[in-house]
C-alpha cells in the first residue's frame, strides 16, 4: 500500500477532529488507553511541528505526536494511531520511525520513552533502540501520569503505587543511539526484551498469588 508521510503543520488543522475520533475508537478496541486529547491539543502539536501525519488519497490514515516532560529531559512519542484498513501494512512502523527521527532532531539529548501494551509496538521500539525498564526510570512528571486516568486499567496503576501496570515501560537514550541499528543488534535487543517480559510475567504472577494469599487470610 502506498501512503504519504510528513511532519504535520497548521495546514492540517482540519484533520484534528478526525484524529481524535480515531484515537478514541482505537482505545475502545484495545481495551487500554490512548490518553484522550482534544482537537485543540492536536492542533497545538501540529503548529509546533511535533507531529507526523500519514495520508492516502487525501485521507488521513495515521498520526503520532511528541510530548516533552521535565523540560527536555524526557520526551515521548504519543497517540500512535493507524486506520484499521492499514494495519499490518508497514504504516505503523513507518510512522514510528518518522516520529523517532523527528524526536532525535528536536531533542538530541533527551530520553525517549513510552508505555504500551502492544507487542507489535514493543518490537518496533526494540528495533529502534529502546530497552524495557521499570516505571521508576520514566518521567515522574505528574502531568504525564494524569494522562493515564482515562485508561480503564488506571486502578491497577493506583493499587501498585505507580510501580507497574499492564503497560510495559521502554526507554531510548537519544544521545547514545547510533544512526542505524544493525540486524544483529536488533535481534540481540529483541531476545533480551523477550527474556525481560518472561521474567516480568513471573514476577506479576508471584505478586498476584501473594495478594490472593493475603486476601484469604483477612
Amino acid at each position: 500500500m502506498e501512503f504519504t508521510l510528513c511532519v504535520a503543520n497548521a495546514s492540517h488543522y482540519s484533520w484534528a477532529e478526525t484524529i481524535c475520533t480515531m484515537m478514541e475508537e482505537a482505545a475502545k478496541i484495545r481495551g487500554t488507553g490512548i490518553a484522550k486529547r482534544a482537537p485543540e491539543y492536536i492542533q497545538k502539536k501540529m503548529a509546533e511541528g511535533k507531529a507526523v501525519i500519514a495520508f492516502q488519497n487525501e485521507k488521513v490514515i495515521g498520526f503520532c505526536y511528541i510530548e516533552n516532560w521535565e523540560g527536555e529531559k524526557y520526551v515521548a512519542n504519543s497517540g500512535l494511531i493507524v486506520h484499521p484498513d492499514f494495519r499490518n501494512s508497514g504504516l505503523a512502523r513507518a510512522i514510528k520511525k518518522a516520529i523517532f527521527d523527528l524526536s532525535k532532531q528536536k531533542y538530541p539529548n533527551a530520553k525517549l520513552f513510552g508505555i504500551t501494551t502492544s507487542m507489535a509496538v514493543m518490537k518496533i521500539n526494540s528495533d529502534l533502540g529502546y530497552r524495557p525498564v521499570t516505571f521508576s526510570e520514566l518521567t515522574q512528571d505528574e502531568t504525564f501520569w494524569k494522562g493515564c486516568q482515562s485508561c480503564r486499567n488506571h486502578d491497577i496503576l493506583q493499587r501498585t503505587e505507580r510501580k507497574m501496570c499492564l503497560c510495559t515501560g521502554m526507554v531510548c537514550d537519544l544521545s547514545k543511539i547510533s544512526q542505524a541499528q544493525t540486524e544483529i543488534n536488533k535481534k540481540r535487543a529483541w531476545d533480551s526484551f523477550k527474556t525481560f517480559m518472561q521474567e516480568r510475567k513471573l514476577r506479576l504472577q508471584k505478586k498476584a498469588n501473594l495478594f490472593h494469599f493475603n486476601h484469604q487470610k483477612k
